[in-house]
């Protein structure tokens, strides 16, 4: 097992596309580190950069205490699990997993002993004579996974290797990659799109966009405490809900616009963001999750911690609800009558997690209770405040 780390790393393709910018990252011994972002922002490249697959434009990269920059692929003692799963069609499962060591010229013993050593920690002794045809998609994922371990390589470098399975075998197959990541203690650096996976596979999470890494933190830091607007708007499921406003601070209080309408914020929270100033424009964010319903029968005073708004659309999931509304940005209508539709007036969007199986419908008003301490801001920069 080794060390990774990456300084100052970047790569410019020759049609000028910059593909990772200035990539400065660690991962430690025995850690399982997950890259996440959306397609095309640079996390598989990173994952190539790691492997040999790829040249450096500018930068570093060491594996344990040796700079690679120059060493082939090969040379590098890291092994790579791809999406298509990569599994050589006319050869058995044992004869893949015997390739990568065959290939360094073991000995037949080793070859035979660390084969049945990854086949009894996959699973696989009942599959070693079946060809590839032969199995279904979490098999062969798990044939792909035996390939990269059977060299003990010092670093496991899988890029996106769930997306061509199903949902439910996904969750069970991640399961199995989190297990085994434990039981080897193999420094891994995962690749996916899949915030799932990213949150629940990763001891740490980096997540990129365009290129940079814009926060690599523990999974739940990720969550709790956004570096910027754009890892709070991607990071969730339902993301976070995101809104322009403006801050106004006046005589110890405290209040958010919201459209047409206003959310009293505790003055200790404002003088964080407020940055001395009695009014500031940036951008709210609350989690889906800390938005309930509030009682519908009264209206929301002025300045009240809660939101008038109407339902576009439900999903019912059994366990919960998500609600999907519009605030309209006009004035807040009486109770019982809908505002205007949302093409008919700018609107702010929202969704609401409730627990249970709520009875709502299309079109109707609701009130919707916020719990200022929950709220996030970031600057005109999408860089959090008050963190």
């Amino acid at each position: 097992m080794a060390r990774v780390e990456l300084e100052h790393v970047d790569k410019t393709y020759p049609n000028g596309v910059r593909a990772v910018v200035d990539c400065s990252l660690s991962v430690e011994d025995g850690e399982l580190l997950v890259l996440v972002g959306p397609s095309g922002c640079g996390k598989s490249t990173v994952l190539r950069l790691v492997a040999g697959l790829e040249d450096l434009t500018a930068g570093t990269v060491r594996i344990g205490d040796t700079v690679v920059n120059a060493l082939p692929p090969q040379a590098r003692n890291v092994a790579m699990v791809f999406q298509d799963y990569a599994l050589y069609p006319q050869m058995t499962v044992r004869r893949n997993l015997e390739f990568p060591l065959r290939m360094r010229g073991a000995a037949r013993a080793e070859i035979a002993a660390q084969v049945a050593r990854v086949a009894a920690l996959l699973d696989l002794g009942p599959l070693l004579d079946r060809l590839p045809r032969q199995l279904s998609g979490g098999q062969r994922q798990r044939v792909a996974m035996g390939r990269a371990l059977v060299r003990e390589p010092a670093v496991s470098l899988l890029d996106e290797p769930l997306s061509n399975l199903d949902a439910k075998l996904r969750v069970q197959v991640r399961a199995e990659i989190g297990e085994l990541q434990e039981r080897t203690k193999t420094t891994m650096m995962y690749v996916t799109h899949d915030q799932v996976e990213a949150m629940t596979l990763g001891h740490r999470v980096a997540v990129m966009d365009k290129g940079r890494l814009q926060q690599v933190a523990t999974p739940r830091e990720i969550y709790d405490a956004p570096a910027n607007a754009f890892v709070a708007g991607f990071m969730g499921n339902p993301p976070m809900n995101l809104f322009p406003t403006v801050l106004r601070v006046d005589e110890g209080d405290a209040t958010l616009t919201l459209g047409a309408q206003t959310i009293a914020i505790p003055s200790t929270q404002a003088s964080v963001v407020a940055a001395g100033g009695r009014e500031r424009p940036l951008t709210a964010g609350i989690r889906p999750e800390h938005l309930r319903l509030a009682d519908a029968r009264t209206s929301p005073s002025p300045g009240a911690a809660s939101i008038a708004a109407v339902v576009e659309h439900v999903e019912w999931l059994g366990h919960e609800t998500l609600a999907y509304v519009h605030v309209a940005d006009d004035a807040v209508p009486p109770h019982g009558r809908a505002p205007a539709s949302p093409a008919a007036s700018p609107s702010i969007r929202f969704v609401a997690r409730l627990p249970g199986m709520q009875a709502l419908s299309a079109g109707a008003p609701i009130t919707l209770a916020v719990d200022p301490p929950h709220l996030h801001f970031f600057a005109e920069d999408g860089q959090a405040l008050g963190r």
